[in-house]
Formats: structure tokens, C-alpha cells, sequence
């Protein structure tokens, strides 16, 4: 432990304590923040007549060269010192002397590294909004590409309906715009300053909480000191959002995986995500790819690690709370690497279109437009779906199409069906005729697209 803070204890702690209640690997994301913290804090005790002018110019200078020392590598941080805080307080002492001992004044670990972690989680979160923000340009450009190229919809992983690639792109595109909603809103309400509820309880001394968040650029300050130290809630709320956008990049990737097997043929994937076999030579492995999926899990247990840390702890600080900042570095840096992946990924794909087109000809994927054919005939939705399927059932057992058949022959099916009833049969008349609001139809799906991609540009 610092010997900044063992006066109250008569023996040192042991090489194993120091070592156990350590978090200086962990701390490293935060120096540049806790600095950051500091210089506001010493700022505001200056206006509140704390510490003299003078004291306040030699603590931000320290504070400032030791900004400059991490930023050149020559500061470290070093396990003897606990963490973050007891590291910088130490090297400012060595810079400022016996100024550097007023800097605490009014202040506590516990709300300073409740700033800390508000400050980082609120600028790593603009940054990844920011690559979502990326994610769903390149999105919105392939869907104009392709919003007239025609693709086998499916359902539990069998054919569908016919829709255009584009659709499917679009459907991403909605899912990543929602998870950068969800960053928004987690980080208004990390937009707090803590600064200034010291260990719980607040202070006596004169100390004016807005102007060290006014001097951080946050949008408000704490209500009660002892909740201001004591959750992690925003944290909580942050990698929740992380876990999502984690699922929806794994669940692009598994498509992308599948839609680039021989046995799909949809895409293929850019050589700089894949790797080969290290011993067959002929494979192209969608490694990078994998790995977004596979991360996921790491991503969606970070949360369940915060809430497992948070669940039971009870009122005020505790030092359990240092465990919470691992998994929201780790969960951050997965989403981060996982959505230049598949930015990557999207932006890099050859589509094989005529690959596509073969599979979403499939005379089975035109049931549905068989069925509403007979309801625009006055045919009851439930009475035209049982004949759709028989029909669709013999056709299956003998090998036929319904584009094969005589007028005769579907009405053996339903007497409904009339002589426009061919012109319906064809995967480009499907698309067509999807015209309901956020359906497939090619010319809807294109000017959505262009759109979006002109607002991303």
C-alpha cells in the first residue's frame, strides 16, 4: 500500500497486499483523465480561497509536466503506489513540493475516480458512436449498390421470400443507428460530476462543485454525495450498450460467414480479414470475422461481471468497486476493434449476385405472393394460404413449378386464380410488390439508401 496512506498503520503492508489491492494495470486508461480532474480541482480550491494562487500555479504545473511525462512513456505507474491517484500524487510531490500536499484538500479516492471513469466512459463513448456512426455509412453505401440486387430471404435458416440485398443491409443499418441510441442516452446520464462528495459524506469546507464540472465540460453535478461514490449504474448502462452493439456485429458476422461458404456463395470476404489453413493451403478462413462473434461472449460477460460486482454491495463506498473498471476497458476495446472489423468487412465483400439471384428463383419462396394473390380475388387469407400449400406441396413431391402450370392446374387449387396470375411468378414481380412501408420493394429500398448514404458522406 502508498506510503502516502499507511501513517494510520504500525507495520508496512507486505509485498503480497501491495500487490492484491493494486490497480495500476487497469489505471493506465485513466492518468491522462485523473490529471485532468486534478488540474479542475485545484483550480476551483484556488477561487474558493483553499490554496493560494501561487500554490494553485505550482500544482498545475506539476500537474501539467506529468501530463507531458505519460505522454512521452517516461512516466509510469508504479504497483508500489496503489493506483492512479497515489502515482500522481507522489511525482507531483517531487514536482511541486510541499504545494502538492494541499491538493487533496476537499477531495477523496472515492469521488475522484468516480470522475475519472465518468470521463473516460463519456469520451470513449463519443468515439464509439463516432465508428458506429462509420459502420453505417459503409452500410447505407452497399445498400445502394445493391438495392435492386435480388436475394433468398430467409427464416429459421431456410428460404423465404425474395428480397433485395440491399433490404438486408438496411435491416444492419437499423439495428447499429438504435445501438448508438442507446451510447447517447447511457452517456447523458454519465454527463455528472462527482467531484466534490469526497468520501460520502461531502465537506465543510467551502468548495463550489460546478465550477470543477464547468472546467471539465460536464453537463451537471451530483445531487447526493454518498450515491455520487457508490454506483456504477453509468458503467452498468455503458457496457449494456457495448453487449448490444456486440450481438448485432456477431450476428452480422455469422451471416457474413455463412453467406461466404461454397455452399452459400453469397460474398466473398476481403483477403485482409481471412487467413489460410496452416495446413491446407487451398482454404480462405474468415478468421477476423470469426473472432467478432466469438468476442461477443467476452462483451456480454463484462456485464454480467459489473452486475455480479454491483449486486449486492451496500451503502456507500467499497473497495470492490475498483473491479468494475476492467471490464469496461475490456468491453469498449472489443466493440471498438470489432466494428472496424466488420467496417471493414461490409465495405470490402465482392457480391456474387448472380449467386443470389440463382437462390432467390426458388419457385417455393413465391408461395406468400400466391396466397395474396387470392386475397386481392375476395379469398379468405386462412382458405387462400391451405390452398397455397397444397399446391406448393404437390409441387414439391413431383418436381414441378407453379410457373409450370396451366391456368387449368391452379385452379384445381383455388378457382380464384386468373389469367395475371403468371406474371406474378417471377422473384423480380415479388420484390416489386412490396410496397408497404419498410418493405423490399427495389425502388423503396434505393431511395432510402440514398438517403442514408448522402447523410454519412
Amino acid at each position: 500500500m502508498s506510503e502516502l496512506i499507511r501513517e494510520r498503520f504500525s507495520r508496512p503492508a507486505d509485498e503480497f497486499a501491495a500487490k492484491f489491492v493494486a490497480s495500476v494495470d487497469a489505471d493506465r486508461q485513466i492518468v491522462a483523465h485523473d490529471i485532468r480532474g486534478s488540474i479542475a480541482h485545484a483550480t476551483m480550491l484556488a477561487k474558493q480561497g483553499l490554496i493560494t494562487a501561487a500554490e494553485r500555479d505550482s500544482i498545475v504545473r506539476g500537474l501539467e509536466q506529468i501530463l507531458k511525462e505519460w505522454e512521452a512513456g517516461t512516466f509510469r505507474l508504479d504497483v508500489a503506489n496503489e493506483d492512479v491517484h497515489m502515482n500522481v500524487e507522489k511525482r507531483l510531490g517531487e514536482l511541486s513540493g510541499k504545494d502538492a500536499a494541499r491538493l487533496h484538500t476537499a477531495r477523496s479516492r472515492n469521488d475522484q475516480v468516480a470522475l475519472d471513469l465518468r470521463l473516460w466512459t463519456l469520451e470513449t463513448g463519443r468515439e464509439i458512436v463516432k465508428a458506429v456512426g462509420a459502420a453505417c455509412g459503409s452500410l447505407a453505401r452497399r445498400a445502394r449498390e445493391h438495392a435492386r440486387t435480388l436475394f433468398p430471404g430467409i427464416t429459421h435458416l431456410q428460404h423465404a421470400q425474395p428480397v433485395v440485398f440491399g433490404h438486408v443491409l438496411l435491416a444492419y443499418y437499423d439495428r447499429l443507428v438504435r445501438d448508438a441510441g442507446r451510447f447517447e442516452d447511457a452517456l447523458r446520464r454519465a454527463d455528472v460530476s462527482p467531484l466534490g462528495a469526497c468520501a460520502m459524506a461531502g465537506t465543510s469546507l467551502p468548495i463550489e462543485p460546478a465550477q470543477t464540472a464547468r472546467a471539465l465540460g460536464l453537463g451537471g453535478t451530483f445531487t447526493n454525495s454518498i450515491d455520487a461514490v457508490s454506483d456504477r449504474d453509468f458503467a452498468c448502462e455503458f457496457v449494456s450498450a457495448c453487449a448490444i452493439l456486440a450481438a448485432h456485429l456477431s450476428q452480422m458476422a455469422e451471416d457474413m460467414i455463412y453467406w461466404s461458404t461454397p455452399e452459400f456463395g453469397f460474398i466473398e470476404l476481403p483477403d485482409e480479414l481471412c487467413t489460410s489453413s496452416s495446413i491446407m493451403p487451398q482454404k480462405k478462413n474468415p478468421d477476423m470475422v470469426e473472432l467478432v462473434r466469438g468476442k461477443a461472449a467476452g462483451v456480454v460477460g463484462n456485464l454480467v461481471n459489473l452486475l455480479g460486482t454491483i449486486k449486492a454491495l451496500p451503502i456507500g463506498y467499497n473497495r470492490d468497486l475498483q473491479e468494475t473498471k476492467p471490464p469496461v476497458f475490456d468491453a469498449a476495446q472489443t466493440v471498438r476493434l470489432s466494428l472496424r472489423a466488420m467496417t471493414l468487412a461490409v465495405d470490402g465483400m465482392k457480391v456474387r449476385a448472380p449467386r443470389m439471384l440463382e437462390c432467390a428463383s426458388d419457385p417455393q419462396m413465391l408461395a406468400t405472393d400466391l396466397a395474396e394473390y387470392l386475397v386481392t380475388k375476395n379469398v379468405p387469407f386462412r382458405d387462400a394460404h391451405g390452398a397455397v400449400a397444397r399446391l406448393m406441396r404437390v409441387c414439391a413431391e413431383r418436381g414441378r413449378s407453379p410457373v409450370e402450370m396451366t391456368l387449368k392446374e391452379l385452379r384445381g387449387y383455388s378457382p380464384a386464380f386468373g389469367k395475371d396470375v403468371h406474371a406474378l411468378l417471377t422473384p423480380q414481380a415479388s420484390v416489386a410488390s412490396r410496397r408497404s412501408p419498410g418493405g423490399t420493394a427495389p425502388d423503396l429500398v434505393e431511395k432510402r439508401a440514398r438517403s442514408l448514404a448522402k447523410g454519412s458522406s
